[in-house]
């Protein structure tokens, strides 16, 4: 299937095997000093020789280790130092090879050493393709906390190519359908139906609601580049995902991925959104049924409630002190800048927990 490219005003997404041309011949053009590959222990030994086959041209190789706990600040030093100690220079160019973490990481390195040099990526996880490496936001962890360090910043170019998602594991290729379900539910009833659906879809299928993942998500941010307003909309599950996930990273075994606490987030933030909004209840019932059809139903003690509450407040959402979600009146119509109490939070997470 050949998928027509888009060109977000900044920069374009390429698709499939088509684009590894555009990109040959963007790096031509550009005639850079240097060209490193950055990618994690996953990817480097799944995914980054088979994008060297199709890139004809020499590149330094540098390898950072896989996983949210290592997308920090010290990791970012060593990148830094690496890239110093390799001569990178700002004609250079830094190709992001990975999932969210190494786009969200490689992003923010490219956009600071030496003020800013050229990225490119190229995602390999489905959560990167329809999300993360999408819209110019760069940055990493602060201790547990999510993406409190980073920019604003677009890559030259971007290349989605789905033949990577062979390499996922099962859970990791789960982990992004979370932030497609969420696409249906902010945008598109249409395109929720059609997510409904997902067991029928071929792989032709498949590559297919990916491309319109993303055209999904370019729409919003071409709106709202800076997040002043409607951008805000692709957070829906986020305040309390977010918090989900920073909390299981630092308190429990089994860390959650980023869309199993945003799938999560999302069945709490439709029950905020029929207390709040009128939200329909068949709706709110019919979200949390599909969305445990994928993602296990975790137990969350009183406790980890009131910590993880505790952990809103680091949102990056917030302003003069307030919490805000974002909630839907009806599937395709969100609404942003909505406080909460507490109270029905609790009540949002009684209810995520019946059986």
């Amino acid at each position: 299937m050949s998928l027509k490219k888009i060109d977000t005003g900044d920069y374009t997404i390429y698709f499939s095997e088509d684009g590894y041309k555009y990109l040959a011949d963007y790096i031509k053009e550009k005639k850079y000093s240097k060209i490193f590959v950055l990618s994690d222990t996953h990817t480097h030994e799944c995914c980054v020789y088979t994008f060297l086959q199709k890139f004809p041209f020499e590149v330094e190789i540098i390898e950072v280790e896989a996983g949210e706990e290592h997308k920090n600040l010290d990791t970012c030093l060593s990148l830094w130092q690496t890239l110093s100690d390799l001569e990178a220079d700002r004609k250079s160019l830094l190709i992001n090879v990975g999932g969210g973490v190494v786009t969200d990481m490689g992003g923010f390195v490219a956009s600071t050493f030496k003020r800013g040099i050229d990225f490119i990526n190229i995602p390999t996880s489905l959560l990167a393709m329809v999300d993360a490496s999408i819209g110019g936001k760069t940055g990493v962890d602060l201790g547990v906390l999510k993406n409190q360090i980073g920019v604003i910043n677009n890559p030259q170019l971007l290349l989605i190519d789905v033949n990577y998602l062979g390499t996922l594991p099962k859970e990791e290729f789960r982990s992004g359908l979370a932030e497609m379900f969420k696409h249906g539910l902010i945008q598109s009833s249409a395109y929720w139906e059609k997510m409904k659906k997902l067991s029928d879809l071929t792989t032709d299928d498949l590559e297919e609601i990916i491309y319109e993942s993303v055209v999904i998500k370019h729409e919003v941010v071409r709106q709202d580049p800076k997040e002043k307003g409607l951008r805000k909309i692709l957070n829906f599950g986020h305040t309390l995902g977010h918090a989900i996930e920073s909390y299981c990273l630092a308190h429990r075994q089994r860390h959650l991925l980023h869309g199993e606490a945003v799938a999560i987030g999302m069945i709490l933030a439709a029950f905020l959104s029929h207390k709040l909004l009128h939200f329909p209840w068949e709706k709110v019932e019919e979200i949390k049924a599909t969305l445990l059809d994928y993602f296990p139903q975790e137990d969350f003690s009183a406790q980890e409630i009131e910590s993880i509450s505790e952990l809103l407040k680091y949102d990056k959402k917030n302003a003069y002190g307030h919490v805000y979600f974002v909630l839907l009146e009806a599937i395709g119509q969100p609404k942003w800048d909505i406080e909460v109490e507490d109270a029905l939070i609790q009540q949002a997470f009684a209810y995520y927990s019946e059986k």
